[in-house]
């Protein structure tokens, strides 16, 4: 028993000097301004970074010696999920909590406007407004007048612009941030059209850029991507309908309330992909990286068709039967 209790004691002193040391290293942590090899030092995070991501960014850009004390930190305070991601700027040598307020409060450098894939040209236009840090020279602008100033030859802004992360000085206008991502697209779209597979049903990039916005808007799933853009190639080079929901949906604009009817399959517009055959007259969203890379480069298969299993995955069928099957079972659970 003697010896129990002793054991007990020894334990207790432990903890007790490991929760001293530990607390005595956090306040010399959090009083201790950090060594910076440099000013001005200008590091960035990463959009939908995790607290230890963003204590690993800092720490490879010479912001932070280790990363393990600022990730305490910010759990302690409960910060871990507020930090923002952008461009920074230290002009002095600052806390680890003056760090912290800076990132939690987004004390940019530099304006940062993130613009996601699959949104559709209004999104991005919505988020430039929302944006502080811009000077919103576009607000009351038409699609044309914004293509007019931007330089861009074309009659619709939809799809022009490249789903990124994209950074200005503070103040700038927000063309500048509209030209920044014209010009991705234009370079991801030429790169991707030079490398295209040959016998694609395409007469232009731009035809090739519109399939891409129906491939993006077809799944959130990388991997069904080129599945999914062979399905609409065979379905082309077959004269068939792409049938395509997302296309329908943009036609409707804001008449669209959330709920897809059979009348909206039925009503005609220039979008609806059930009356009208071949590509939609311009893009429907804004497609990323891996959409176009699908559509210029889709995978060789059979299929011609395909449902969502729930899961946000696809089940492609060569034949209707097959189709009809996957359908009962993915759609009516029979």
């Amino acid at each position: 028993m003697r010896l129990i209790n002793s054991l007990i004691r020894t334990l207790v002193f432990i903890v007790l000097a490991a929760a001293i040391l530990a607390g005595g290293w956090l306040a010399y942590f959090l009083n201790t301004p950090l060594s910076i090899d440099a000013y001005p030092k200008i590091f960035s995070l990463r959009q939908g970074s995790t607290l230890k991501a963003v204590s690993r960014q800092l720490v490879n850009q010479g912001v932070l010696p280790e990363p393990w004390s600022f990730w305490l930190l910010a759990r302690a305070t409960g910060h871990g999920s507020d930090i923002k991601a952008g461009s920074y700027q230290l002009t002095e040598p600052l806390t680890p909590m003056l760090l912290l307020d800076k990132l939690v409060k987004g004390d940019f450098h530099l304006s940062v406007v993130t613009v996601i894939e699959g949104w559709t040209f209004k999104q991005m236009r919505d988020a430039l407004d929302r944006n502080e840090n811009l000077q919103h020279d576009t607000q009351g602008m038409s699609e044309q007048q914004i293509l007019q100033k931007l330089g861009i030859q074309a009659t619709h802004a939809e799809g022009l612009f490249f789903p990124d992360t994209y950074f200005a000085a503070l103040g700038s206008s927000d063309l500048i941030i509209l030209k920044q991502a014209h010009a991705v697209l234009k370079r991801h779209l030429d790169e991707a059209w030079a490398e295209r597979a040959a016998d694609l049903p395409y007469q232009s990039p731009y035809e090739a850029l519109i399939m891409a916005s129906l491939v993006e808007k077809e799944t959130g799933h990388e991997s069904d991507r080129p599945m999914i853009a062979g399905v609409f190639v065979n379905r082309l080079k077959k004269g068939m309908r792409l049938q395509t929901d997302p296309a329908v949906i943009y036609g409707l604009g804001e008449h669209y309330d959330g709920n897809l009817r059979k009348a909206d399959l039925t009503t005609d517009t220039p979008y609806n992909t059930y009356t009208r055959a071949g590509l939609t007259p311009t893009p429907i969203a804004l497609p990323g990286l891996h959409a176009l890379q699908a559509a210029l480069n889709p995978a060789r298969t059979d299929a011609l068709y395909f449902v969502a299993r729930g899961d946000g995955s696809s089940h492609f069928s060569a034949t209707l039967d097959e189709h009809n099957r996957a359908v009962n079972k993915y759609i009516r659970g029979k």
